[in-house]
Order: structure tokens, then C-alpha cells, then sequence
């Protein structure tokens, strides 16, 4: 599993909104694409140990290589870095 690298800075205009319950299957486009991958599908989400039933980690699959990224289900909400659907 691979770690995605984005900018820690979230411009607060940008943000995507989203309903955690829905967010499995949902498909996401990288707005900065590294090595040539664009376009993420979310295939598991990841509840929290400590709150139970709280979506804490979503595990992403890129379309063009099949590379899983794991990453915090919060980040997405960063609309600099990532778009609704596939554009």
C-alpha cells in the first residue's frame, strides 16, 4: 500500500462535501496527478478504534494501475487536491 503526498494547506473555499455513508464506491479525480494516475475509485472505508461507527480512513484505488493509497477520509473535503467524480 502507498501513501499519497498533498499539500498540507486547505484553501477553506475549496471544500467538497460529502456524506460519509455514501462515500464507498464514490469516484474521485486528483487535481495534482502523480505518475500519470487521475482518477480514484474508494474501495473500503476504515472506522475508527476509539468512535465506533465514525469513517476515520478510506482506502483509494487508481483506475489506470489498480495502486491502493490509503488515506484520511478528511482530506478529500480538500477541494485544491481533489474533485467530485471522475472529470
Amino acid at each position: 500500500m502507498i501513501s499519497l503526498q498533498h499539500s498540507k494547506q486547505r484553501n477553506k473555499s475549496l471544500v467538497n462535501k460529502f456524506n460519509p455513508k455514501k462515500l464507498l464506491n464514490s469516484k474521485w479525480t486528483a487535481l495534482s496527478p502523480q505518475n500519470k494516475e487521475l482518477h480514484f475509485i474508494v474501495v473500503k472505508l476504515i472506522e475508527s478504534e476509539v468512535d465506533e461507527g465514525k469513517i476515520e480512513r478510506c482506502l483509494l484505488q487508481s483506475v489506470m494501475h489498480k495502486a491502493d493509497y490509503e488515506i484520511a477520509c478528511q482530506d478529500l473535503k480538500d477541494g485544491s487536491v481533489w474533485q467530485q467524480g471522475w472529470k
